[in-house]
């Protein structure tokens, strides 16, 4: 008669929290990103922009000031991605413990050490 097959150990999911970690870290952080390209953009093409108004920025034969306008103000987003991804960031990290010691627990009671024999 043959043994009954050991159960499988199941990996913690390690992968799916490095994802949600990307994704909170994209969020907080995509004002500054709209920011920085407005920045490059404007100085490549020699363009004025700022808070205040829209300046004119051609290039190309296009005027793309009102686009530069907005990607500069998108900055001003940040009030309340950086503190919204900061809270995200905290629930992420709680429900990370909480996930990875309530798993621990049961692989231990489901594989005991072979140093308790």
């Amino acid at each position: 008669m043959n043994p009954p097959p050991l159960p499988v150990r199941k990996r913690f999911p390690w992968i799916l929290y490095w994802i949600a970690l990307v994704f909170i870290v994209l969020f907080a952080f995509a004002p500054i990103g709209s920011v920085v390209a407005c920045a490059w953009i404007a100085n490549t093409y020699g363009c004025k922009v700022d808070e205040g108004s829209v300046h004119p920025c051609i290039i190309g034969g296009h005027d793309y000031g009102e686009l530069l306008y907005s990607l500069g103000v998108l900055g001003w987003l940040m009030l309340v991605t950086l503190p919204g991804g900061l809270f995200a960031f905290i629930t992420w990290l709680i429900v990370l413990i909480l996930h990875w010691a309530s798993w621990r627990k049961r692989s231990a009671a489901n594989f005991p050490s072979s140093s308790a024999a």
